[in-house]
């Protein structure tokens, strides 16, 4: 598959793990528009960190729920700031440990665990469904949370079971910084200047139309998303991408729902046109 998008500009909304997305289709040849969404920052007060860490060590957790890789490994910076990574870790291995999707799972693979089960939908409502077969009555839940989302629904659901649920929010996301980041990307897609975009996140389709609508821009994405291949990673962005009207033109093959797989078929796809900056 070695150049196989040689030419082609593709755009990313960069969000938590996209710089693997990123070179992974450098690798393929193409020529990556990287656009940060947001920056993340540790939470700004480690107090509560600090102590939901602690009370996992002290009172072990029977479960733990990882929402994101990166809640994981913003966790550990603060154990091991704090000088306990080893109880830490130890107690998280007696565990069972649930991830939403495989990100989570690569993240505890780097402390030298692994996930008991993985959701096949890497969403709130997946790991609903998945923990709702679960016997949890008793239960210790350790429940690691992420900014821009209401979980409560997801939390509701999990002390309806019996558990007890110990939340922790490990960072925080700066919208404002990226916001012209954005601006320009669509900028960039509406004088044609893209060959596709492409989305892994149903979190970076609402943030692009956030931005766009907050600097009434919105007709210019529009226009932009008309004339753009629009590659969608899964069922879940392909969704979010029908909520506000928009298609997806290039989809995993196969029911393979990651990088690889999406990369695979954007070289299918957009080998049937030149790329755009050539013409």
């Amino acid at each position: 598959m070695a150049d196989r998008l040689n030419g082609y500009r593709i755009l990313i909304l960069e969000t938590r793990e996209e710089a693997q997305f990123s070179r992974l289709l450098a690798e393929q040849g193409a020529d990556v528009l990287q656009c940060p969404m947001f920056t993340i920052h540790d939470a700004p007060d480690p107090a509560p960190i600090e102590a939901w860490i602690r009370r996992a060590i002290e009172r072990p957790l029977d479960d733990l729920v990882l929402m994101t890789g990166e809640g994981l490994r913003r966790l550990m910076k603060v154990v091991r700031r704090i000088g306990v990574e080893a109880e830490f870790v130890g107690g998280l291995g007696k565990a069972r440990k649930f991830a939403r999707g495989p990100k989570p799972g690569r993240a505890l693979r780097e402390i030298g665990l692994e996930p008991q089960m993985t959701t096949e939908k890497p969403t709130s409502e997946g790991v609903a469904e998945m923990l709702s077969k679960l016997d949890l009555k008793g239960h210790r839940l350790g429940l690691q949370l992420y900014p821009d989302k209401d979980h409560a629904t997801l939390i509701g659901a999990v002390k309806a079971q019996g558990a007890e649920v110990d939340t922790v929010l490990p960072y925080v996301y700066d919208a404002q910084a990226a916001d012209a980041n954005i601006v320009t990307a669509i900028e960039e897609m509406a004088r044609g200047r893209i060959d596709a975009i492409a989305l892994t996140s149903s979190g970076q389709v609402r943030r692009l139309l956030e931005v766009a609508q907050a600097h009434k821009c919105e007709a210019q994405l529009r226009e932009g998303l008309e004339q753009t291949p629009i590659a969608s990673v899964g069922p879940v962005v392909s969704d979010e991408l029908k909520t506000y009207g928009l298609r997806t033109d290039i989809y995993p093959a196969n029911d393979a729902f990651f990088m690889k797989p999406l990369i695979s078929a954007m070289a299918t796809s957009l080998a049937k046109a030149p790329p755009r900056m050539a013409k």
